[in-house]
């Protein structure tokens, strides 16, 4: 995801040290029950389409806008499947965040899908049973959205 302009300042004054931000992912389904992914130019890697809001920025309003910023397609955002605590990353800059993830269901209503900003070298559709190599996170976020579930959160606490 491009860094917004607002993590920019925030890290003018606060160096590398952990950053605990919010973060959106969008679990895209067509209407053949294929869902959306985005290979991230920064890992190479398929992934969930998702982002950082930006301040006042409602939840929903993000994944909506994330999608459309990295993919061209219009969706709408149907309901919350996910809300987790993600762990920490480094990234190569030595800049450390850390997400508070909120997931939604969302279900595509137009446009192509096509790489659409810089964030992305591929944008496809694939079947739920053909989904290419991507980390768990985002397998464990598609499984969440396909299911009837309420909302997923871990209520365990640490000792």
């Amino acid at each position: 995801m491009a860094t917004p302009d607002f993590i920019h300042e925030i890290r003018a004054s606060a160096g590398h040290q952990l950053l605990w931000l919010p973060g959106i992912s969008a679990i895209v389904f067509d209407d053949e029950g294929r869902v959306l992914l985005g290979r991230r130019a920064d890992t190479r890697k398929w992934s969930v389409i998702g982002g950082i809001p930006e301040p006042g920025e409602q939840p929903a309003v993000c994944a909506v806008r994330e999608v459309y910023e990295e993919t061209a397609v219009r969706c709408v955002a149907e309901r919350v499947v996910l809300v987790q605590a993600l762990n920490p990353v480094t990234y190569p800059n030595g800049d450390v965040c850390q997400y508070m993830d909120i997931t939604f269901r969302c279900r595509a209503v137009g446009g192509e899908a096509r790489v659409n900003d810089d964030e992305s070298l591929d944008v496809a559709w694939f079947d739920v049973d053909a989904l290419p190599e991507m980390n768990e996170s985002g397998l464990f976020r598609i499984k969440q959205a396909m299911s009837d579930a309420p909302t997923w959160f871990d209520a365990t606490t640490l000792s």
